[in-house]
């Protein structure tokens, strides 16, 4: 899902078990060829954990598709979304690629131009690969908004 904008980074195999790699390609298969129009944090229900809710990034895109990365946390392995930035000037540019730096913790999401969106957050596998890590990714439709 990089290109030459953001080399492909290649993570220790004691670090990552190809999981927080293939969480940024999903996210890219479903926000490539589209335009974000809004970028959020919303509540939902954390199917996680026992307390109601949590605050979810939410990406609508210009087909009115909401694109949701919602943290997971498993004891000691987790991915966390510290803070994003989303370009206002942006909302007119098709996203073109995905890519990341400093160890998959900077994820990029761009444009011919630059990045739209910007996604700064923290992960660890924890006890290597025992326990659950990477965003939960949601896709709704439009239709199911109604």
């Amino acid at each position: 899902m990089s290109s030459e904008r953001y080399p492909i980074e290649v993570l220790d195999e004691d670090k990552d078990d190809g999981t927080i790699v293939e969480n940024l390609a999903t996210l890219g298969s479903h926000v490539i060829g589209h335009r974000i129009t809004k970028a959020e944090r919303q509540p939902r229900e954390d199917k996680y954990k026992w307390h109601g809710k949590q605050d979810v990034l939410v990406l609508t895109l210009d087909d009115g598709t909401q694109v949701e990365l919602a943290d997971t946390g498993d004891c000691c392995a987790y991915t966390s979304l510290d803070a994003f930035f989303l370009d206002p000037a942006s909302v007119d540019h098709i996203i073109t690629g995905v890519g990341s730096t400093d160890g998959y913790t900077v994820w990029h999401i761009y444009a011919d131009w630059g990045d739209i969106l910007r996604l700064e957050l923290g992960w660890s596998c924890g006890n290597p690969f025992y326990y659950g890590y990477g965003f939960d990714i949601n896709v709704v439709a439009p239709t199911e908004l109604r």
